[in-house]
Formats: structure tokens, C-alpha cells, sequence
């Protein structure tokens, strides 16, 4: 489902950052939280307000770090449990996980 409107940004540098999503009429904000660790971006939180939440805004902030793992070719580890549960729900973006330790 697409926000119409829904404006996403990206601000960081090479160690920490964050995806923003804004929606039309609100001054709430949507947040997914990363950190790096060499070529691996750890996705630690995603936040979305109730004001805007119920509207697609953490599943297109997971998708803005898809899109950006695959052009930028790093791999992402879902710390947190929405990431991971939209990485179970497209398994077409498996080959973007990261290899765990055994």
C-alpha cells in the first residue's frame, strides 16, 4: 500500500544513521534505525508514531534499506523484530541477509 506523499530520507555516515519517513498533514515522524559493522548495516529499531502508524510507514522504510543494500551492496542483519519479520514475509530478498556465525 502506498502513502501518497510519504517522503523518505536517509542521514548517517559510515558508522550509524537513520531512515526518516514524513507523511502529508502530520509532524510526526518515522524512524529505522541502523548501524554499520564493516560491510553489514544492523537494522536496530524501526519507530513509527501511532499518529501515522497503520499506513505502510515501517514496511517502507524496511523497503528504502532494501533498496539501498541492493544498490549499494551491503548486507543487513534484522535486529529488529519488524525488519525480521518482513525479511521472512519476502523471501526474495534472502540473498540480503547477512550470514550469521555458527
Amino acid at each position: 500500500m502506498a502513502i501518497e506523499g510519504l517522503e523518505i530520507t536517509h542521514t548517517g555516515n559510515e558508522a550509524h544513521g537513520e531512515y526518516r519517513a514524513t507523511v502529508p498533514g502530520s509532524d510526526k515522524v518515522g524512524r529505522l534505525t541502523w548501524r554499520a559493522r564493516g560491510g553489514t548495516r544492523i537494522a536496530e529499531h524501526t519507530i513509527v508514531p501511532p499518529e501515522i502508524g497503520g499506513r505502510g510507514v515501517a514496511a517502507a522504510l524496511v523497503e528504502e534499506l532494501v533498496a539501498d543494500a541492493r544498490r549499494e551492496g551491503f548486507t543487513v542483519v534484522p535486529q529488529c523484530s519488524y525488519v525480521e519479520a518482513q525479511f521472512r514475509r519476502h523471501p526474495e530478498w534472502a540473498d540480503l541477509l547477512a550470514a550469521t556465525p555458527s
